[in-house]
């Protein structure tokens, strides 16, 4: 298990292939993100305004119901250290533990993963304009991170060691270049929950 990692909820999503607008450094087929910009969400209810699920279980469920092929359950968590000012980012954007779900979830800080988690790797995300945006979404950063610090992504798209990925985030925070979208990065750990595991809660 991940030390340090605190859970921030569960994505129903799509996988993506890159498209002709991304960074030419990214892999091609195949990519995993939590962000709506390059994959489809699930909605937690009709409203729309919010996709983080409280639970594998409650994801799970949605994702039978949507209906669609290609779904997946991610798991989602934060370094315990990049909490603070994630919760300070969303709260300047109109989002605050108050409002559920996110940030709430971050506040009581519950240990993620879980066991029965398998590790994907980290994607350098940040919370701009109400929702969460990619590395992968935003000009040529996967391609301006590699040449400034050597990281690069592997073929779904994700880091997969952990120092890599937070260097990276820092830099791309101390780099400015996510403006005007996203100003403060994060390394998140993406995880995915096995269905055979969610079968024996019901």
């Amino acid at each position: 298990m991940e030390p340090g990692y605190v859970l921030a909820g569960y994505r129903v999503a799509t996988r993506a292939d890159r498209q002709d607008w991304q960074d030419s450094g990214l892999p091609g087929p195949g990519l995993v993100s939590l962000s709506g910009c390059v994959v489809d969400l699930v909605p937690v209810d009709a409203s729309g305004w919010d996709d983080w699920f409280a639970s594998p279980h409650e994801a799970e469920i949605a994702r039978d119901q949507a209906g669609k092929s290609g779904l997946h359950v991610l798991g989602v968590g934060f370094a315990s250290a990049d909490v603070p000012g994630l919760l300070a980012d969303m709260a300047d954007g109109g989002w605050d533990a108050s409002a559920g779900s996110l940030p709430e979830r971050l506040t009581r800080r519950e240990k993620f993963p879980d066991s029965g988690h398998r590790r994907l790797g980290f994607e350098l995300v940040g919370f701009g304009s109400g929702s969460w945006h990619t590395w992968t979404c935003i000009g040529n950063l996967v391609t301006d991170v590699h040449q400034a610090t050597g990281v690069q992504p592997g073929p779904s798209g994700l880091i997969q060691d952990e120092q890599d990925a937070r260097r990276a985030a820092q830099w791309l925070t101390d780099s400015g270049l996510g403006d005007p979208k996203v100003f403060l990065w994060a390394a998140a750990l993406l995880t995915d929950t096995p269905r055979a595991t969610l079968q024996t809660q019901e």
